[in-house]
């Protein structure tokens, strides 16, 4: 059976997840590995999401590197795993997004996929979202395909949430197509906050929210902002939601203490999500969750609590580690692209049609 790894870097900038799958009747994910993100790097990536002086040079060192520490990640695994690069038929390599406006035309992942296919000596599938963005689609989420291959036999009227720097919903029912968009923040604007105020990456557990209390006026005024408004498809990213964002409401509306901040921050991201279920899905019988979020306890807490008809549990409960979907994704895209098999989902992003997803640098 053919063996596919997949790189997931996602818009919380910690790492780069890697997942080596075998794909056969059944996916069977084999070893995995995680690369922290050097704090520079991690500094360069982050600014480039924005404007900036010499941003075309910047964006294309900094792919350098990100090819770099992928390929050394790359090659840790298969060490470990005793397997030669020959033994892989492809990497499927997600990239780190830099800017995502499918509304302007136009998405942008950088990585370096030939750098990476010259490091590896395997061959790298990447460049996923913008057939779909071309196509006239919103490009994301592109995992929907993904958790409907993995859950639908399940037979339940089931949702799938991704909680990384931004949370999206797969909405997986039998006799309708998968459906699916972005929520809104995930973690993104939790952990900025936190960076800010402790200099922590992130807030384990959601411990120093559920310290705070939650400001509802603060609260309204951020589920105010008109992506909230909007139902799917629709995607979004730091370009919408940022620490600027979040200052400019901050800047009109009383002094809060910094822990109620982020208890209201906490409270924003799940009740965009629930709010975001309870429009496109009726009488959900289990929420699914994967991603970082899933790690956090008071996140998962106030996510049973506003759905309380549901089973609210980690995809480990049905045996996928939560951690690792999303890299398994890419590694699975990969695959399609390969076999030409189109994994975008038209009822997701908007797209004209179905489309095989990636452009492929052979080894």
């Amino acid at each position: 059976m053919p063996l596919y790894l997949g790189v997931m870097s996602g818009t919380s900038l910690d790492g780069l997840d890697i997942a080596l799958i075998e794909q056969g009747e059944q996916l069977e994910l084999l070893a995995t590995h995680y690369v922290p993100m050097p704090s520079d790097l991690r500094q360069q990536l982050l600014a480039l999401c924005a404007s900036g002086p010499d941003e075309i040079a910047r964006a294309a060192l900094a792919e350098n590197r990100w090819a770099s520490l992928a390929g050394e990640g790359i090659q840790q695994l298969l060490a470990k795993q005793g397997l030669p690069a020959h033994a892989i038929r492809a990497i499927g390599s997600h990239g780190q997004t830099i800017r995502h406006e499918p509304a302007r035309g136009f998405t942008v992942q950088i990585g370096n996929p030939a750098l990476l296919a010259e490091l590896t000596g395997i061959s790298v599938v990447a460049d996923f979202r913008r057939r779909d963005v071309a196509a006239g689609g919103q490009g994301a989420p592109l995992v929907p395909a993904f958790h409907e291959t993995l859950f639908s036999h399940l037979g339940q009227r089931l949702a799938v949430l991704n909680v990384g720097g931004f949370s999206n919903l797969s909405l997986i029912e039998h006799d309708k197509p998968v459906h699916g968009f972005d929520c809104g923040p995930g973690n993104v604007l939790l952990d900025a906050w936190i960076e800010r105020k402790h200099g922590q990456a992130y807030d384990a557990d959601g411990a120093w929210a559920a310290s705070g209390i939650v400001q509802a006026d603060l609260l309204s005024a951020l589920l105010s902002d008109p992506f909230f408004a909007g139902s799917g498809p629709k995607s979004t990213g730091r370009e919408v939601f940022n620490l600027a964002w979040l200052d400019g409401h901050l800047a009109r509306l009383p002094h809060y203490r910094d822990q109620d901040v982020q208890a209201t921050l906490l409270e924003l991201t799940a009740q965009s999500i629930i709010e975001s279920l309870r429009n496109a899905q009726q009488s959900t019988e289990a929420l699914l969750v994967c991603g970082g979020g899933a790690r956090n306890g008071a996140l998962m807490a106030r996510l049973g609590a506003l759905l309380p008809d549901a089973q609210v549990a980690s995809t480990g409960a049905h045996g996928v580690d939560p951690d690792w979907v999303e890299a398994m994704a890419f590694a699975w895209l990969a695959h399609c692209c390969l076999e030409g098999i189109p994994a975008n989902r038209p009822s997701v992003t908007a797209a004209k049609g179905l489309r095989v997803l990636g452009a492929i640098y052979p080894a």
